[in-house]
């Protein structure tokens, strides 16, 4: 739990999610309906909703970019807004912040931390390989260790998915969630997201076990965290990343509710009593 504790303060830390929309490059973006300065003024206001409702830490990520692209391909209109967008969030809250550039961007993810103060980034495919919707996703770990190397920015830790939703493992599919957390540990990564299949969708408390016992690293719970199964799920995890559950009606889509967010907070406070 080291690896976690130097970033939060509480035990079993729950990061919300600033769901920015999209942004310049992407195909949906419109600077007519909606500018970078209002992207940045939602993502604010969402992001002091979250902290005042009591989540330890906010992870920003350019979600409504879709269809993604990865690797070398992602604009550098892209990283550009997306630096700018996490370091105006970052510097609106007190809480800390990490940053998920889609899909697969860990270098890109990098120089946005490095440039925003933000804590850490999150890979969705640090080691190993997967078919995402947007095609054939390989491992980053090598480039982006030697980036984060180069730019004396060893604080900023990697939190790493195995067997992230959105797409196939059949690849890997000798290799369990237990190896692959594995190789995770071994090739550097800080921490382990577990996920179920699809945003939204919970892993099994199995999965997560499985995990757990294979590494040293915090786990950590990457989608479908509910009120409803956050005890079960949060008594054998390390912390959790959610988005859609303090959504307006469980949608990502939608704007963060203060209420969900507020009523879920409560639950795990109880959960770290226990502790």
């Amino acid at each position: 739990m080291n690896n976690l504790i130097s970033i939060f303060e509480k035990p079993k830390p729950i990061i919300g999610m600033v769901h920015l929309r999209p942004l310049p490059g992407s195909p949906m973006y419109n600077p007519t309906l909606m500018d970078m300065k209002k992207i940045i003024h939602i993502a604010q206001e969402e992001a002091k909703i979250l902290e005042e409702a009591g989540v330890d830490g906010l992870q920003i990520e350019n979600i409504w970019d879709y269809p993604y692209q990865k690797g070398l391909d992602i604009s550098k209109a892209t990283v550009a807004a997306l630096a700018v967008a996490v370091n105006e969030v970052s510097n609106n809250v007190k809480i800390p912040v990490g940053v998920n550039c889609h899909m697969n961007g860990a270098p890109e993810s990098m120089v946005c931390a490095v440039s925003s103060n933000a804590k850490w980034i999150r890979v969705f495919e640090w080691c190993n390989s997967f078919i995402s919707q947007v095609g054939f996703v390989d491992s980053v770990a090598a480039e982006t260790a030697r980036l984060r190397h180069d730019l004396r920015a060893d604080n900023i830790q990697v939190f790493c998915d195995v067997n992230v939703k959105h797409g196939s493992h059949y690849i890997i599919h000798d290799r369990s969630v237990a190896e692959q957390a594995m190789d995770v540990e071994a090739e550097g990564g800080d921490a382990i997201i577990v996920t179920g299949f699809d945003t939204g969708m919970p892993p099994t408390p199995e999965r997560v076990l499985e995990a757990k016992k294979a590494v040293k690293l915090p786990i950590l719970l990457g989608s479908g965290v509910s009120l409803e199964n956050a005890s079960e799920l949060m008594s054998i995890a390390d912390g959790a990343i959610i988005g859609s559950w303090f959504k307006e009606d469980n949608n990502w889509k939608n704007p963060v509710s203060f209420e969900r967010t507020k009523a879920f907070m409560k639950e795990i406070d109880k959960l770290r009593g226990t502790l």
